[in-house]
């Protein structure tokens, strides 16, 4: 009987097969709370066994094609996050309510991937401007640490047994040059709610240790706490932040390296420090590719 779940598994799309399984599941949760008012037939085990074989192939086949990913996003412990990109223990459906993945506002360009070269060289096509009229852009970086994949990332690479790391951000609507632009504006947009610090409340202790422009990039090293769930503890962490203006646009795209505190005395600030100073965003070349945003499991939920 696998097999044949297997092969009506392979012929659903991943928004159908989602329903079924959150439809399916919806039933045998209402079932455990009903009175059974006779044994049950061999007719009916059979039922449950089939049922119950179904949930197991299409929930394996969601998880491989990180849809259920976006499920696991809400009550996270922040600190373990960065470190592991997991949840240690995941959260009920209903524990999730209301929330989502961490807002970068990164779109892909429709026909590209991000990539990571063997020595580290990251390069994605990204979207900025106006969703009428976007402009395709390059951004490219070096860092030590591998590409993060999964549907909880945009741009990022992380390592998961110490947390160092950086992402790919983007701040719309700046309404200055990126020199003139106040701290606030960065930080406002990088701790926010929907943040990608902000898994488990919304970081404090912010605190602007420098801020400069060199030529058209905004350099600024930022200084916070995350609120840990694990230990009820508040972990100091640092960031550096490099942000540009891509011409013809008002989005400020950032990149953001970042380490606990801990790490960051010992060593860390180096490799964060390179992988901020190697970012580079130009207009895209010229492609046969269509100028319009990449599908992503966030649009098939």
């Amino acid at each position: 009987s696998n097999c044949i779940y297997a092969n009506i598994i392979t012929t659903m799309n991943k928004a159908s097969l989602l329903t079924t399984v959150s439809a399916l599941l919806s039933i045998d949760a209402a079932a455990a709370f009903v009175q059974p008012q006779s044994a049950p037939t061999s007719s009916t085990r059979l039922e449950v066994h089939h049922r119950r074989e179904f949930l197991s192939s299409a929930a394996a086949a969601l998880v491989g094609s990180s849809v259920l990913p976006q499920y696991a996003v809400a009550e996270l412990d922040t600190e373990d996050f960065l470190k592991t990109g997991m949840v240690s223990m995941p959260m009920g459906v209903s524990g999730q309510a209301g929330k989502a993945k961490p807002k970068t506002n990164v779109v892909l360009r429709e026909g590209t991937d991000v990539l990571q070269s063997k020595k580290g060289d990251v390069t994605a096509e990204i979207l900025v401007g106006k969703s009428s009229d976007p402009t395709p852009v390059l951004a490219s970086f070096t860092c030590p640490w591998p590409l993060a994949k999964g549907g909880l990332f945009d741009v990022e690479c992380r390592e998961a047994s110490t947390g160092d790391g950086a992402f790919l951000t983007i701040a719309k609507g700046a309404s200055s040059s990126i020199s003139d632009l106040p701290k606030s504006f960065f930080t406002d947009n990088l701790f926010s709610s929907t943040g990608r610090f902000s898994f488990y409340g919304q970081p404090t202790d912010i605190k602007v240790k420098k801020s400069e422009v060199v030529e058209n990039r905004r350099y600024l090293e930022i200084n916070f706490s995350n609120l840990s769930q694990s230990t009820n503890a508040e972990i100091p962490r640092t960031a550096l932040v490099v942000a540009t203006i891509p011409p013809g646009t008002d989005d400020v795209v950032m990149l953001v390296g970042s380490a606990n505190a801990s790490r960051w005395k010992k060593g860390s600030e180096k490799s964060v420090r390179s992988t901020v100073e190697s970012f580079r965003v130009s207009l895209a070349p010229t492609s046969g590719l269509k100028v319009r945003a990449k599908q992503t499991n966030d649009s098939l939920l």
